[in-house]
């Protein structure tokens, strides 16, 4: 048993380090956890110790005055929190006490960063849909809108690095948390069918003046968001352009090549019994019979040497869809999140051009 959670220990080490860093994990935090963790059910105990570090950090900015410093002190607090978090399922109480400290410490900072964060709430089957809705400085009327949908096991609040490509060049960002995901892990279970999820979204946004166009608006879904961008697409044709960043076209073909940390991830966010009622649901997440319906612009984004998801995936997604480019980085690895100075201008670019009009 020391062996196996040792291994996961080192598997959660070989995928997860270059997204965390992409996404605003120290490097040298992640080092020092990683020595200083020898057993897997030590993992979340360790980063949260450190996000309380940095939450200490950001405390006493507070009490000085200091906001910047308070600011960036709080967003790596959070980030620590759901690192944690994410994949770690060995001690409930303190799974959920660590997804609910990265909300409420994100939150923080969420109206001091630049430009500044607004959460909104939109109703959804007796619940909220949360998101971060941010604009760009300098808007004087009502911005294209970006929403990024996150994957299997990433939040909002893991997204500002990404929303800052679309922001300086001018579009507006939401980021959420749909069913599965981050505040709405415990309501509602993954689903496939995502123009449930969008359309009242969008339905929420008309109500009331946000700052956005809404006759400019596209998704970006990361991983399994790749699947649930093009599900919402070929219903919900408010979405005028898609990126699918890491998707596959269907999951359960992928299953079997799955790591032991995902495909635990899968049964949780399923709320599946195990792993044989998991696999049966991921049936339902698939691109088959779906592309044809997908009439917008949609860029497919997929690394050569992604371990989850194997490009020949990204390659099907782009021969079906009619309006369909594909972007594949020979380098790249899962969400190419070793190379994210190519992959993430190249969609802030691409989707600038599909909403500019």
């Amino acid at each position: 048993m020391a062996t196996e959670t040792a291994d996961r220990v080192r598997l959660a080490a070989g995928h997860w380090k270059p997204r965390f860093v992409a996404n605003g994990i120290d490097a040298n935090d992640f080092d020092r956890v990683l020595t200083e963790t020898s057993e897997w059910r030590d993992w979340a105990p360790t980063w949260r110790r450190v996000g309380d570090e940095h939450r200490a950090i950001a405390e006493d900015a507070d009490r000085a005055g200091h906001t910047v410093t308070a600011t960036d002190a709080y967003q790596r607090a959070a980030w620590c929190y759901h690192l944690g978090n994410f994949l770690w399922f060995e001690e409930r109480a303190l799974h959920d006490e660590l997804r609910e400290l990265t909300v409420a410490t994100y939150a923080k900072a969420m109206p001091r960063i630049d430009p500044p964060g607004r959460r909104i709430e939109a109703p959804f089957e007796g619940a909220v849909i949360p998101g971060i809705l941010r604009t760009p400085r300098g808007a004087t009327k009502g911005a294209p809108l970006a929403i990024l949908v996150p994957g299997l096991d990433s939040v909002k609040e893991e997204l500002y690095a990404m929303e800052n490509d679309f922001l300086r060049r001018g579009l507006a960002t939401l980021a959420i948390d749909g069913p599965g995901q981050g505040e709405n892990a415990p309501r509602f279970p993954i689903r496939a069918d995502w123009s449930t999820v969008i359309t009242p979204l969008l339905d929420h946004l008309a109500s009331a003046d946000f700052g956005v166009d809404l006759g400019r608006v596209g998704l970006m879904g990361i991983s399994m968001g790749g699947i649930y961008g093009p599900r919402a697409a070929a219903k919900e044709k408010r979405l005028r352009a898609v990126v699918a960043l890491a998707g596959p076209y269907d999951l359960s073909e992928c299953w079997p090549q799955l790591n032991a940390l995902t495909k635990g991830g899968y049964i949780f966010y399923t709320k599946s019994r195990d792993e044989a009622e998991a696999f049966e649901r991921s049936k339902a997440l698939t691109l088959r019979g779906v592309l044809e319906h997908v009439t917008c612009p949609l860029l497919v984004i997929h690394g050569g040497k992604d371990r989850l998801f194997p490009p020949e995936q990204a390659e099907r997604i782009a021969r079906e869809a009619p309006r369909a480019t594909l972007l594949l980085y020979p380098e790249g690895n899962h969400v190419c999140n070793n190379i994210p100075y190519k992959y993430r201008p190249a969609m802030a670019d691409w989707m600038r051009e599909r909403l500019a009009a």
